[in-house]
């Protein structure tokens, strides 16, 4: 029987003030290559912020290959696909002059995208799409949205695990889980940014969890932390140990069922990511 693997790590990793806590000096040439032997897994962000008013930008070649050298063959990254993917509408407040994303869910950016990825391919555990809040202007419904999905991940290779993220609260119920395992794609649950609470939601629906789960730890005040730290990084300034007691029980009911888990931090969640996996090992024991 496979035992199943628990991949803890953080959201991005090029912090000077994890120096002391993950790195031995300031100022490194390769950061990852040091983060990989602490930690064995890191979500990918950077190549997510990708739509721009006349391009879309995608990865250079010679970054993923040094991320790919610079980590063990065991080391699983976690990869956020390019928002010009995932936007319905160029980035605007008002909802009175949205401009339509001519990228939406195109294939042609997750083709190149995917080739440019390939020295990374085996240490890939999931690429996932994130999508925003999607309000009534710019998604008619779940329905619609589902369909939209449906129809895009068809095409999608089938040597690549791929996952989808939602900011819609109520998005989540039966008939968005029943399509998840139906399409195959991998659960990303997120905490913050207005949606249920991860336990709740994976007590609800744990039947619905069959394949590897990723969990996003993220915050609920982005900007409030921001204040608090003063965008420093190296201590806890909120203590969320209820909430990571609880993600201590979906590890260990994910156990049970031998399935690969997936623990993202970010510092956002309490002010210092890699403390807070700390935290979470400590309540593993």
């Amino acid at each position: 029987m496979k035992e199943n693997i628990l991949y803890l790590g953080t959201c991005s990793w090029k912090y000077d003030d994890w120096l002391g806590l993950v790195y031995s000096k300031k100022g490194l040439n390769n950061y990852l290559k040091e983060y990989a032997t602490i930690y064995n897994s890191v979500e990918i962000d950077q190549w997510f912020y990708s739509l721009f008013p006349n391009s879309v930008v995608l990865p250079k070649k010679e970054v993923v290959r040094e991320y790919s050298e610079s980590v063990s063959n065991s080391f699983k990254f976690t990869i956020k696909m390019p928002n010009a993917l995932t936007l319905t509408h160029y980035p605007n407040k008002s909802k009175d002059n949205l401009n339509i994303n001519p990228y939406f869910l195109n294939y042609d950016i997750v083709s190149k995208f995917i080739e440019i990825l390939e020295p990374l391919h085996k240490k890939i555990g999931v690429l996932i799409f994130q999508f925003e809040y999607l309000n009534k202007h710019k998604m008619e419904n779940q329905n619609k949205f589902m369909d939209l999905i449906y129809s895009f991940i068809e095409k999608l290779p089938i040597d690549f695990n791929f996952g989808i993220e939602i900011r819609n609260p109520n998005y989540i119920n039966e008939k968005y889980f029943d399509f998840i395992n139906m399409t195959n794609l991998w659960h990303i649950l997120t905490q913050g940014y207005y949606m249920p609470n991860i336990y709740d939601t994976f007590i609800k629906f744990q039947n619905y969890f069959t394949k590897p789960t990723v969990f996003r730890l993220l915050g609920d005040d982005r900007k409030g932390i921001e204040e608090l730290t003063q965008n420093r990084w190296n201590k806890i300034v909120i203590n969320r140990d209820k909430e990571i007691e609880q993600v201590i029980k979906i590890i260990k009911l994910l156990k049970s069922k031998q399935l690969d888990c997936y623990i993202n931090v970010n510092n956002h969640f309490e002010g210092c990511s890699p403390l807070s996996i700390e935290k979470i090992k400590k309540f593993l024991i």
